[in-house]
């Protein structure tokens, strides 16, 4: 398995392949449908953004309230092809890397290569897992959105599988 610190370098992703195993820990942001059509309307405008996406990681995920001395509850995956729409713009706007389940579609692909960023897959159903691997979790916008706000999250060894890399090979293929 291969450790990797966020936020990632233009290196750290010309070494990922399709289908490796990763752990991260770092920083990542996470967002959602509802925050990514937010984000791409701030860009759209021209606006600037409440967290910097230049080289960030953003996890497809909202995080469950948090028990007694944990930084939040249960936060796995959610689906990627619900950002499918947005994720070309943000990679585009220099985010480096995408955390979410299941295949995306070609544009997405374009936009990974294009972009030299990486695709990283978690797996659904171990939200409680990723939810241990969370240190820190405070929002950094949209709190109205709730679950579905911006968070920002350190994480420490958080298990992944490059499912799409900086060449556009994929594990879904």
């Amino acid at each position: 398995m291969k450790k990797l610190t966020l936020p990632l370098s233009g290196a750290d992703v010309a070494l990922l392949k399709a289908g490796d195993a990763v752990s991260l820990s770092g920083v990542v942001f996470t967002a959602r449908d509802c925050a990514h059509k937010r984000i791409v309307e701030l860009l759209d405008k021209g606006e600037k953004l409440p967290f910097d996406l230049l080289g960030a990681t953003i996890y497809y995920a909202g995080p469950c309230p948090a028990k007694p001395n944990e930084a939040v509850g249960s936060c796995g995956p959610t689906t990627s092809a619900r950002m499918e729409s947005f994720a070309p713009k943000l990679l585009d706007s220099g985010l480096r890397s995408v955390i979410g389940k299941g295949e995306m579609c070609d544009e997405v692909k374009k936009a990974l290569v294009r972009n030299k960023a990486v695709y990283f897959a978690a797996v659904g159903g171990a939200g409680a897992l990723y939810g241990s691997r969370i240190n820190k979790c405070e929002c950094v916008a949209f709190p109205e959105l709730l679950s579905e706000a911006v968070y920002r999250l350190e994480i420490t060894d958080f298990p992944v599988i490059v499912a799409t890399d900086a060449n556009g090979n994929s594990v879904f293929e």
